[in-house]
């Protein structure tokens, strides 16, 4: 199982990579560029296509990352968007390690349901 993220110029990009970054750590899901995937790096391709179950974790209704994954037609299993869990986007990088637990714990629902 792999996690991509978001990582945009903002507080919930920032917020959904680094609850990317805790997931991997966690031992929960194994942490995958989005950016090799993006660019059409060959050998990251074909790993994200053999993967099996991928999560995706955006920052807000853009879906950067899951479009990522959907333009290669891989569809993420789980798809996470940090706004819809009640949090604001603003242009403050700061991130919020209780607003990142709470992305976790959400993926970890989702995986358990």
């Amino acid at each position: 199982m792999r996690v991509v993220a978001c990582s945009g110029a903002c507080n919930v990009g920032q917020i959904a990579n680094q609850a990317a970054v805790d997931l991997s750590k966690e031992d929960v899901a194994g942490f995958f560029c989005l950016a090799a995937v993006a660019a059409h790096i060959e050998a990251m391709v074909k790993s994200a296509r053999e993967a099996g179950m991928m999560i995706s974790i955006d920052g807000c209704p853009v879906q950067c990352a899951a479009k990522t994954l959907q333009h290669l037609e891989i569809e993420p299993a789980i798809q996470i968007i940090v706004t819809e869990l009640g949090i604001e986007k603003t242009q403050d990088l700061s991130i919020d390690q209780d607003v990142c637990s709470k992305v976790v714990e959400q993926v970890k629902e989702e995986l358990a349901a």
